[in-house]
């Protein structure tokens, strides 16, 4: 007897193309994704504006960083390792743009 194909369809299903649950390195991967869109944003708006928003762009840039290395060292798939490299990218840009306007502690040193 013929046995049809379940196919789950989650919103974050393509991350786990080898078909088992990877719930740490997917967190990784959406932690590494929203850090990145922050920091991206908040460094454009910084460099565009004149926004004092260097501080967030900076330290979301550095968290989406570490996060998406220590991921990408421990991802499990193809779709994980794509949104981290997205996400780091991001990420990156960000934490280039918060340095270049003040870095991680502008002005609160001294």
């Amino acid at each position: 007897m013929a046995q049809a194909a379940r196919h789950q369809h989650s919103l974050l299903s393509f991350l786990n193309t080898d078909g088992k649950a990877h719930p740490v390195e997917n967190t990784l991967a959406a932690v590494t994704a929203l850090l990145g869109v922050v920091a991206f944003a908040a460094g454009l708006v910084t460099q565009r504006d004149g926004a004092d928003l260097h501080l967030l762009a900076s330290w979301a840039g550095l968290a989406g960083v570490l996060t998406g290395g220590w991921g990408q060292f421990i991802s499990a798939t193809t779709g994980e390792r794509f949104v981290l490299i997205l996400g780091l990218g991001a990420a990156a840009i960000g934490l280039f743009l918060g340095m270049a306007y003040g870095g991680l502690f502008g002005g609160l040193l001294g």
